[in-house]
């Protein structure tokens, strides 16, 4: 075997044991789409109970507020129907969520105190 054989041989070893742990460091190596997104706000939502006590989430329907680079803004309303009764002619917003493209980090709107802040699973 000649020395380009060689360091050629070495050179795809060492990149087949190194990328499985690059892909590992780094989840959302690519960005989030808006339905990659929603999916993730959706298993969050269900996995912590957030609304267990005040809503069924049949009874939520999700919209898109604002798309950017960045992130995707989420709105929570009321389905209001004969299953989840209310007014079938409004649909409070519940809840608005960001969620970054890249990191996957969710926010919460704080309307008490006209902010976002990080999301944090509540307490049961």
């Amino acid at each position: 075997m000649n020395r380009l054989s060689k360091v050629t041989a070495i050179s795809v070893a060492m990149l087949l044991s190194i990328s499985p742990v690059m892909v590992q460091s780094s989840p959302h190596s690519h960005p989030l789409n808006e339905h990659a997104a929603l999916d993730l706000l959706q298993r969050r939502i269900k996995r912590d109970r957030v609304y267990e006590k005040r809503i069924s989430l049949d009874c939520i329907g999700y919209g898109i507020e604002e798309t950017t680079n960045g992130y995707f803004e989420f709105v929570l309303r009321e389905i209001h129907n004969a299953k989840c009764g209310g007014d079938a002619e409004t649909s409070p917003a519940i809840d608005r969520y960001r969620v970054y493209r890249r990191s996957g980090k969710i926010q919460q709107w704080e309307a008490a105190e006209d902010k976002w802040q990080s999301y944090r699973s509540p307490e049961h």
